[in-house]
């Protein structure tokens, strides 16, 4: 294989590379403009569940959308720290959102005690590879 050829292909591959990137860019600015609106209509909820206080299944509307709230932060704070860090997703953000959302689903379907239990053993996975991630081997930032 002569030099030419070994360029050519890395001009190719880099092209094409640049191309895919440009693709996943303008698909997370997208699903960017998503959750914000997305996050608009949930501060809507949380605010009609606020006013319409009384019944004591708002309570559980009320903290429900709390955590879903959150959710739409950390997918947001996802994006965004997906551009400052040079195309790249961090794993803690992942861990932060598998966090949160099995917190809210121990708050939202807490009937069955062995699921429970086993949503809060996973819980205790996720704390455990929080810890591992942020450990001074793992930690990139």
């Amino acid at each position: 294989m002569s030099i030419s050829e070994n360029t050519e292909k890395k001009t190719l591959g880099a092209i094409i590379a640049t191309i895919l990137q440009w693709i996943l860019n303008i698909g997370l600015i997208a699903l960017a403009i998503i959750l914000v609106i997305f996050l608009g209509k949930e501060t809507l909820h949380l605010a009609n569940v606020l006013f319409h206080t009384g019944e004591e299944s708002s309570s559980y509307l009320l903290i429900e959308g709390i955590v879903i709230y959150f959710l739409y932060f950390e997918f947001i704070a996802l994006i965004v720290k997906y551009f400052q860090s040079g195309f790249h997703f961090p794993l803690r953000y992942f861990i932060y959102i598998g966090v949160t959302a099995i917190i809210r689903l121990i708050i939202v379907d807490h009937k069955n005690p062995f699921d429970t239990l086993c949503y809060s053993a996973a819980l205790l996975i996720l704390v455990g590879t929080l810890w591992l991630a942020n450990s001074k081997r793992l930690k990139r930032e």
